[in-house]
């Protein structure tokens, strides 16, 4: 990624150009999110690269909550292969992804970019930036072990490289300070501040919430008060220096509107056919944890119905008896796999967890994640229950589908981008032209 960004004139260093940089185990794209759309209601012109996507690959970037367009893919993706093929440059999918959105949002004049890295930090494609105005740390949680390391405080490490020379960084409440504080001092941040130092109260108090005799933690209140503190941090910042950066429209109101806003998949209730679905991508013990125990809390009285896959490198035994905790009989869930190379394969999940055996979908022949929504439906209408898909974030795009949610989706010509390789995307878009 580094040779790619060099090739590309390294776009999001142009010092007009104001970036947020947001890393974390849990929250990261939400506050991502939150914090773009209250820089966009204070007037700036916002480039925000997140991901993965879930039923779109151009949601991967956008411009004040407009989408890149197919056409503009198509423009920047074949410019961005050629590139990285005259120079020899062995860039994946996700660098290729975040070379074509660094050259979007600069063409399109955006004067600010929140990015969310992908995986990890010090590795991660989106590091190649240099002087980021504020880099955040959502969450630091045991995933990706594998590659991050098996303690919070090696992932925690991972995470904190994209801590910058003077540049501020603002922790969320669930990161080991001690570690992350060591970064900063050793990478001569501007600042660590923790909301609580920016706020002035303990957001961890804020976002428990109390329901039906059920303590839970609300992450949507807990993102809300980490991108409040960021905005607020930034604000304290400018105060400080002539920096233009961000605009005086920046009010308290205007981020208590922004921050409202709340991302698709993320405890996302929707009436559909006289039932009440759920949609969550908790897809890890902690969030996991809270989506049950929110789904308790809401509707006590109520059985629930999971339609569910994860990720391979996923904690699945304690995910799996989490759910099993929460439904009469293991034929309330009903096991999928996504189509994705990541996905846990339904007999592995069943190895881990016996009791699987017998969820509903075991006894069918087909298992795919559209019928065993269609089924789910059914079955919520038929016994008054809620219906829950959750887990893998690559399920959520045929899941919604499924449901008859209408929202924007890829052409062929880009759905070659997502999944089948960009080599063979290439080739369509070379024919096509």
């Amino acid at each position: 990624m580094i040779e790619l960004n060099h090739a590309l004139g390294k776009p999001l260093d142009d010092p007009r150009i104001s970036v947020i940089h947001v890393a974390g185990t849990n929250g990261k794209g939400s506050v991502c999110l939150k914090i773009a759309r209250s820089l966009e209601l204070a007037g700036h012109k916002v480039g925000l690269l997140i991901s993965p996507h879930i039923s779109c690959y151009r949601e991967r970037m956008s411009i004040n909550g407009e989408l890149i367009s197919e056409k503009q893919v198509e423009e920047y993706l074949p410019q961005i292969l050629d590139l990285c093929e005259s120079r020899g440059i062995p860039a994946t999918f996700f660098e290729i992804t975040t070379g074509l959105a660094f050259r979007y949002f600069v063409d399109c004049g955006a004067d600010v970019v929140v990015l969310e890295t992908g995986l990890g930090g010090l590795l991660d494609a989106t590091n190649v930036i240099t002087a980021p105005v504020l880099s955040i740390i959502t969450s630091i949680g045991l995933e990706h072990t594998a590659l991050l390391g098996d303690t919070v405080e090696l992932i925690g490490e991972q995470k904190a490289g994209i801590i910058k020379k003077n540049s501020p960084v603002l922790v969320g409440p669930n990161v080991p300070h001690e570690t992350i504080r060591r970064c900063a001092v050793e990478r001569e941040a501007e600042g660590y501040y923790t909301c609580e130092d920016v706020l002035a109260r303990g957001i961890s108090e804020e976002s428990a919430c109390h329901q039906g005799g059920i303590e839970y933690v609300d992450y949507d209140v807990q993102n809300s008060n980490i991108a409040k503190a960021a905005l607020t941090l930034l604000r304290r910042q400018k105060r400080k220096s002539a920096d233009k950066f961000p605009s005086s429209n920046l009010s308290d109101e205007v981020i208590a509107k922004g921050i409202s806003l709340r991302p698709a998949c993320r405890f996302e209730e929707i009436k559909k056919e006289g039932i009440i679905a759920i949609l969550d991508i908790a897809h890890n013990p902690p969030a996991m944890r809270t989506l049950v125990a929110k789904l308790e809390a809401t509707y006590p009285n109520k059985n629930k119905r999971f339609v569910v896959g994860f990720s391979a490198d996923k904690d699945i035994a304690e995910i799996g008896n989490l759910l099993l905790s929460v439904v009469p009989h293991p034929n309330h869930i009903h096991l999928v796999e996504a189509v994705n190379l990541r996905a846990a394969k339904v007999e592995n999940i069943i190895n881990v967890v016996p009791r699987l055996a017998d969820s509903y979908s075991m006894s069918c022949q087909d298992r795919t994640i559209t019928s065993q929504v269609r089924i789910a439906m059914k079955l919520a209408a038929e016994h008054e229950e809620i219906l829950v898909v959750c887990g893998s974030v690559f399920l959520m795009s045929e899941a919604r589908y499924a449901l008859g949610i209408e929202e924007e989706r890829d052409s062929e010509n880009i759905t070659a981008v997502a999944g089948k390789g960009l080599l063979s995307c290439k080739e369509k878009l070379q024919k096509k032209q």
